[in-house]
């Protein structure tokens, strides 16, 4: 065939893909009006600023912008790895996200198995309602929730063990303490909700498999192990999947509002002390390096996470 069949024929299918790209858009027109809000969200607050990776490159100053502030390659990364506190933060950072994804992660599987077992509608939906409902506290309230609990200045906890005729603890203000009250506020809060992917999940299964299995002579026990949870199976690792994206983030408002003094070496993370040294200090740079330290760890733990998931069989997010 001749050049210029070959671009003819290019060019036919061009307009065919086109025409068929056009048809579709007027024929689901709705559902492309629905995903601009999210696509412009993630234009903007995702993609857009990913420009600003360049100053962690540069010793940035405000006053020439990002195209004329002078170029240093790497200091700031060797700055950040060689630092005093580089030791302290990523150990702080890395035992709050083991702790979350050992303490936190499991719990939403478990109590979307539970509410799944429940058979009076009317109380299911119920038990949904209330443990949906702390999401959609601000962290401020539940931070001060905890306050008001475990305070030893009138603090209900502290009161009961006073009346037990113990010594009051100094939870708020205790290194050792301040780990499991980080966790257990992640657990209250976000518990319930977490359980909506499973329960969705769980929704799906086919109830033929489980009247097959009544006949097979297995009891609840068999049929949680045999059918629902390979149900689930595949949401489990997605969502592990997409956990490790944010292993690193310990949720800066959170933990900025439980630090103080007296548990600041324990509690100080890259998320606060890229606030630290970013916002108060003004060290842009330096601060960009940090962030984009995390994100880069972020990306090789959910690459190597989807590689293992497809090797065992699974489908993965790429």
């Amino acid at each position: 065939m001749s050049d210029a069949g070959v671009y003819a024929r290019e060019g036919n299918v061009g307009r065919s893909y086109a025409a068929t790209l056009r048809k579709t858009v007027v024929k689901y027109y709705w559902l492309y009006l629905m995903l601009i809000p999210g696509v412009l969200y993630f234009l903007i607050f995702r993609y857009l600023p990913m420009w600003g990776i360049l100053i962690s490159f540069q010793d940035y100053r405000p006053n020439l912008g990002i195209l004329h502030s002078d170029w240093v390659g790497f200091k700031h990364y060797h700055r950040f790895f060689f630092e005093a506190e580089f030791g302290r933060l990523f150990r702080n950072t890395m035992i709050l996200a083991i702790y979350n994804l050992v303490f936190f992660f499991p719990l939403p599987i478990v109590l979307a198995l539970m509410l799944n077992e429940v058979r009076k509608e009317g109380f299911k939906r119920t038990v949904q309602t209330i443990v949906y409902i702390p999401h959609f506290v601000s962290w401020v309230v539940v931070v001060g929730i905890a306050y008001l609990f475990f305070s030893t200045e009138g603090g209900i906890v502290n009161e009961l063990i006073a009346a037990m005729g113990f010594e009051k603890i100094q939870f708020l203000l205790s290194e050792t303490w301040f780990r499991p009250l980080v966790i257990g506020e992640v657990i209250w809060k976000e518990t319930g909700w977490g359980t909506i992917l499973f329960l969705a999940a769980l929704a799906g299964v086919d109830p033929q498999l489980y009247e097959a299995a009544k006949m097979d002579g297995a009891n609840r026990r068999h049929q949680l192990w045999h059918i629902t949870l390979p149900a689930i199976k595949s949401t489990i690792v997605v969502l592990f999947i997409l956990r490790l994206g944010t292993f690193l983030d310990s949720g800066f408002e959170q933990i900025f509002l439980m630090l103080n003094p007296l548990n600041n070496q324990v509690g100080d993370v890259f998320d606060t002390y890229v606030y630290e040294i970013g916002i108060l200090q003004g060290q842009f740079s330096y601060s960009a390096a940090v962030g984009l330290f995390k994100s880069v760890v972020a990306l090789i733990l959910v690459i190597g996470a989807d590689r293992l998931a497809k090797r065992l069989g699974e489908e993965g997010i790429m």
